[in-house]
């Protein structure tokens, strides 16, 4: 039987705070606006990361912040649809002053409602 791959370490919620507050600087956002592959953007968070004292490297950034912008989007998703009872994601709040503003996380859709103004 092959050996197990061995799981990343837990995120703790400090370092998803970090995280989150090192992913939401407008240098960041706008570098990651700016180019379509952004490995050296995630270089940049890890490195910031280990100024706060956090041990992740570059890829683990990664990752969890696509797994935290999927979960966000997920509840996004549901909370779309009528007659849904709300649904939210861990640390919903932070997630959405910076997913939620920014107008490629989330597809915008407009409502004619007939009404006019007049």
């Amino acid at each position: 039987m092959p050996p197990r791959a061995r799981r990343a370490p837990v995120w703790r919620k400090t370092e998803l705070l970090d995280l989150i507050a090192v992913w939401g600087e407008e240098a960041v956002r706008s570098q990651r606006r700016s180019s379509r592959r952004n490995f050296d953007t995630f270089g940049q968070i890890s490195r910031a990361m280990i100024e706060r004292g956090h041990d992740r490297d570059a890829m683990q950034c990664r990752i969890k912040v696509k797994a935290l912008q999927r979960a966000y989007r997920k509840a996004c998703e549901a909370n779309s649809h009528s007659g849904a009872p709300p649904t939210t994601c861990r640390l919903y709040k932070e997630l959405d002053a910076i997913l939620g503003g920014d107008p490629t996380s989330i597809p915008s859709t407009t409502v004619d409602t007939g009404e006019r103004e007049e």
